[in-house]
């Protein structure tokens, strides 16, 4: 099933539009279709991160899978190749579900076969798991692994270097390293006859329509084969590191047992869409899989990262700032909050914060303006929810650092001008979050005071004066306190367009862009408003005619001359799109927090807070497969586009769902939070088929 949808009713293009995910802790993953066509060049098996959390290769593509009863062959795989889809396996898929992880039934002439995949946690392996669940006779069961053996960006082709695979004992095998792949292993429980074979022209569908390179080519070791009788089992690991398949098994037994704990709720759900218990689940879960553990060298503990986009990003510290409190905070996981939140003091750079890891495991790029405010904000919420002081003593000192550079003026042309307003001034770059750009084009220019960098500016510097007040230092408190009071003067005077009943976007040197976006959200919704409270109403107001949809915001108003709706096509249609009229569903979290802001925190008013979001909720545990995608197009149907998991929607959505929906109280947050309760949804038998003998159910 797909969440209750008979596998049937979904058409070729439905299977091959739902793309499913885990992973493992490490930033790899394992994601595909449900018909288990590769249509993307990112989609694999084995998706493995080389140097936690970057440094990602596509180790295992697909593997390709056939059974044979009375010597005629059924393919269960399926794969695109120039002009045909061959082979046709998903014709035999009955049934799919991705909870507690990815596993299909097949059905053929009197047989049934499940498969499961298990990506382990902290470890850059899978395990595939082949189960007969019901036949008249034995089975032969044949699997071909396909390996691409590439970083993610990248592409295979047939090469003259040698590919081979080793024999290092009984159903343990290795692929030795070349000058352009790495070392991979192995393992089975079943027959290996050595084939080594490239498959030529894999298209990836995707890839093409995007205007990318889509044509691969992988390569096959051999192929593992085993007769099965009803009820057993063949088992198919890959590594990056020797593999004890027993280990293995028993590992992947545990994970599906133990699952990962979900702290409870502190209170009943007092709204009563019978949907809410499940979707706060769904989004908890959802929450746990951009959190990395990430393991240093000549350390014991782990570090904290956040992968905020899957399947392509790498890590976002902007994102994982905005999705901190929905995903460490929210799920009370205060100690990854305070090494995340640590780790970045040490990057600080006279006053900015880093805005991007590299994939390849460079140096950190510091392209943001305001990457350091949205710290800041962190800052305060991890007090708030931890009450951790002796922490937040030592984060105080970045946020000091933070407030000095910026006041003072620092790079990315930072400064602040006579009113107190924050400018940034980076010829050809885009400092802030709408910073696409095609070569050396910036699609979104926003050079001058944008409206979310002053709100966070303002929010900044309240920050500082509160901690400053409570740490002892008087002095620093009351000049910041003044100073914050000119900030919000000028704001209020110089950003209001009275005329359009809200913001303008951004100030200039050359005069005030009056465009309608999301980005004055921040205005009202951070802890410490800068916008005046009686123009609160006609904001909320003008951006819920003009900017809100059923699965989002709108980056631009659908009234401007500027507005493109579809997210599709090639790159620059795609990048023109993305700030000019994507309607982004993390926005609905500051906008659900400034709505109830102006309509009071009544029962009425977050039952209307939870319809806005309920359309995204629905897509989670729907057609989402308990992911949230990046973005949706602006206009309806609102087709879903960008990266299929990100960080930003699942946090923003759990932080308003918490806080503002479902009105969780702080103290009773951190109460469970420290003693939370492990919850784990019991793993189900798909469809009509009963559950596969390989695993123990968990209880509820």
């Amino acid at each position: 099933m797909v969440n209750g949808m008979d596998i049937g009713s979904l058409s070729f293009d439905g299977l091959i539009g739902r793309e499913w995910l885990a992973t493992n802790q490490l930033g790899g993953f394992a994601c595909s279709t449900v018909a288990g066509l590769n249509t993307r060049k990112y989609h694999g098996l084995l998706v493995a991160a080389m140097a936690p959390p970057v440094r990602r290769m596509v180790l295992l593509s697909r593997v390709e899978e056939t059974v044979f009863r009375d010597g005629w062959p059924a393919a269960l795989s399926s794969n695109e190749y120039p002009g045909v889809i061959h082979p046709e396996g998903f014709r035999r898929l009955r049934a799919f579900n991705y909870e507690p992880f990815p596993r299909w039934a097949y059905q053929g002439d009197g047989w049934t076969l499940e498969k499961e995949l298990c990506l382990l946690r902290g470890r850059n392996a899978v395990l595939l798991s082949y189960s007969l669940l019901a036949a008249e006779r034995p089975l032969t069961l044949e699997i071909r692994p396909l390996y691409a053996l590439r970083s993610i960006h990248d592409l295979t082709y047939q090469w003259n270097g040698r590919l081979f695979s080793e024999i290092k004992s009984k159903g343990h095998h290795r692929i030795p390293p070349t000058g352009k792949t790495p070392e991979v292993f192995f393992a089975h429980d079943a027959h290996f006859d050595a084939q080594p074979n490239w498959y030529l022209n894999t298209i990836y569908r995707r890839e093409q329509e995007r205007g990318y390179s889509g044509l691969e080519d992988l390569w096959m070791p051999g192929v593992i084969r085993q007769t099965l009788q009803p009820g057993q089992s063949l088992h198919f690991a890959c590594s990056t590191d020797p593999i004890d398949l027993p280990r293995v098994i028993a590992a992947a037994d545990q994970q599906c047992v133990s699952g990962s704990p979900v702290p409870a709720l502190s209170e009943p759900i007092i709204l009563d869409r019978p949907q809410t218990q499940d979707a706060l689940t769904a989004l908890r879960r959802a929450a746990e899989q951009f959190v990395a553990l990430v393991p240093q060298e000549g350390a014991s503990e782990k570090s904290t990262s956040i992968v905020t986009l899957y399947p392509w990003s790498p890590p976002s510290v902007r994102g994982a700032l905005i999705a901190f409190c929905g995903l460490l905070l929210v799920t009370g996981r205060f100690v990854e909050a305070r090494k995340f939140l640590l780790s970045l003091v040490g990057r600080l750079r006279d006053g900015i914060m880093p805005s991007e890891f590299p994939e390849g495991g460079g140096v950190p790029v510091y392209l943001g303006s305001d990457v350091s405010l949205w710290f800041v904000n962190a800052v305060q919420n991890y007090l708030r929810y931890s009450a951790d002081e002796p922490t937040t003593r030592r984060l105080y000192e970045a946020v000091v650092q933070i407030v000095d550079h910026y006041r003072h003026g620092t790079g990315l042309g930072i400064k602040v001008d006579a009113d107190g307003l924050l400018g940034s001034q980076q010829p050809g770059s885009a400092t802030t979050w709408m910073d696409a750009r095609v070569g050396e084009w910036v699609i979104t220019p926003r050079e001058g005071r944008p409206v979310e960098l002053n709100a966070l500016w303002y929010n900044a510097v309240n920050i500082d004066a509160d901690l400053a007040r409570k740490f002892g230092q008087g002095d620093r408190a009351e000049e910041l306190t003044s100073f914050a009071r000119s900030i919000k003067e000028a704001f209020n005077h110089r950003f209001w367009n009275d005329e359009a009943g809200c913001c303008f976007d951004v100030l200039n040197d050359y005069g005030h862009d009056p465009a309608v976006r999301p980005n004055q959200l921040l205005a009202i919704s951070l802890p410490h408003p800068v916008l005046a409270v009686e123009r609160h109403v006609r904001v909320v107001e003008k951006l819920h005619a003009e900017l809100l949809t059923r699965v989002g915001v709108r980056t631009l108003s659908c009234d401007d001359a500027g507005y493109h709706a579809p997210y599709a096509g090639g790159v620059l249609p795609r990048d023109r799109a993305y700030h000019n009229g994507c309607a982004f569903p993390w926005l609905l979290g500051p906008f659900v927090t400034a709505y109830l802001r102006v309509h009071g925190r009544g029962e009425v008013a977050r039952r209307q807070a939870l319809e806005m979001i309920q359309p995204c909720l629905d897509h989670l545990i729907g057609d989402g497969l308990g992911q949230l995608c990046e973005l949706f197009d602006g206009d309806a149907p609102h087709a879903p586009g960008g990266a299929l998991a990100s960080a930003l929607s699942i946090g923003e959505l759990l932080r308003c769902y918490e806080e503002d929906i479902l009105d969780v109280a702080r103290a009773d947050v951190a109460k469970v939070a420290s003693t939370a309760v492990a919850g784990q949804t019991a793993k189900q038998p798909i469809a009509r088929f009963r559950a596969p003998p390989t695993r123990a159910k968990p209880s509820q």
